[in-house]
């Protein structure tokens, strides 16, 4: 989607509509497929369920809010985030606190709902592999990951901190349930950084972003690699030979979030907590292999009991993982991404 200038003669129209302009809503998010189903299964659907008129615009992050919070020229009202970056956004005032009596998040998955923003779907980081190289019989743990005697082969992870501590924790013996504790002792960042220093040598690629770590799968240029559960879905679909288990994935979430100073507050609560109910999550599932936040979407008899099993929130496969820890980044992050950006330059 491009941004068009709006002709002089069009904005003194909307001036003269006055309070017409009140029953609209500003959406932001990230574009391509990702919004175009959001558009389709969930703000287009909302809007014309509470009567009001939707806008959607695209933008790259929080980055982008965070200027126009500094210059007070807000026009947006909801911005799609992901689940950390919002955090951070809250942190730092940029976002409104959300009201809970208001938006029902009873039957979320926990976690999944924080102070400044609602859950929208659930995705996973997860260990794939190359299914030419291994057939089936795949890495099914970070140990296996780390295995370079029983796996070997080029390696692919992550060139920023996040999501890349906890699988070397989870590598070097750590159970699942431990490993923020450990990361939040002395010493357990440095840890976690000395285990993927073990393995620095068999990384052939260290990746930045999910079109990218997609395509080094779908080339074959890597044998296993950390990444997107639905980024690998849809390559597999065009043919790539890959598979990716959920044993010891890291579960995160997008989410929703209302500008600081949005133009229409209220309204945006009423919103948000319309695209929470479970019919419009279970409608997102359709365009995109993440999962619903509210487990009630699983119930609804609409998510195809095949299909559902894929996805990461579904509870055999949400049970297998590591919910992701805002509180440590908001906390830690500054911290352990100088010691992680040390390590790949040393």
């Amino acid at each position: 989607m491009r941004n068009r200038a709006i002709p002089a003669a069009t904005i003194a129209v909307l001036l003269a509509a006055g309070p017409a302009l009140a029953q609209d809503l500003t959406v932001v998010s990230f574009g391509g497929a990702y919004q175009a189903g959001q558009s389709k299964a969930l703000f287009q659907p909302a809007a014309a369920a509470m009567g009001i008129k939707l806008k959607e615009e695209t933008y790259t992050g929080i980055a982008d809010l965070r200027l126009k919070v500094r210059a007070n020229a807000v026009t947006w009202d909801i911005v799609t985030s992901g689940s950390g970056s919002a955090a951070r956004a809250g942190a730092e005032g940029i976002l409104e606190k959300l009201d809970y009596k208001l938006i029902d998040v009873s039957s979320f998955l926990p976690g999944t709902a924080q102070e400044y923003c609602v859950g929208g779907d659930v995705f996973s980081t997860v260990l794939a592999w190359n299914t030419k190289t291994y057939g089936d019989k795949g890495p099914q743990s970070w140990a296996d990951f780390w295995d370079v005697k029983k796996f070997p082969g080029k390696r692919s992870y992550r060139n920023g901190v996040a999501g890349s501590l906890e699988p070397a924790l989870m590598a070097d013996g750590v159970p699942m349930d431990k490993v923020y504790a450990t990361l939040s002792a002395p010493g357990g960042i440095e840890r976690a950084i000395r285990k993927i220093k073990e393995l620095k040598p068999h990384i052939a690629v260290w990746w930045s972003s999910g079109a990218q770590h997609a395509q080094l799968m779908k080339d074959g240029e890597v044998d296993m690699i950390n990444g997107w559960n639905g980024r690998f879905d849809v390559i597999a679909k065009d043919g790539a030979k890959v598979a990716y288990t959920f044993n010891q994935a890291l579960l995160d979430y997008d989410c929703y979030a209302i500008a600081k100073g949005a133009p229409n507050k209220d309204r945006a609560m009423k919103f948000l907590a319309e695209i929470s109910k479970p019919q419009y999550q279970a409608e997102f599932t359709k365009y995109i292999t993440y999962g619903p936040t509210n487990k009630k979407a699983y119930d609804l008899g609409t998510i195809d009991a095949e299909y559902a099993k894929k996805l990461p929130s579904h509870p055999d496969n949400a049970a297998r993982q590591l919910p992701v820890d805002l509180a440590w980044y908001i906390q830690n992050e500054a911290k352990a991404a100088a010691a992680y950006q040390n390590m790949l330059t040393e």
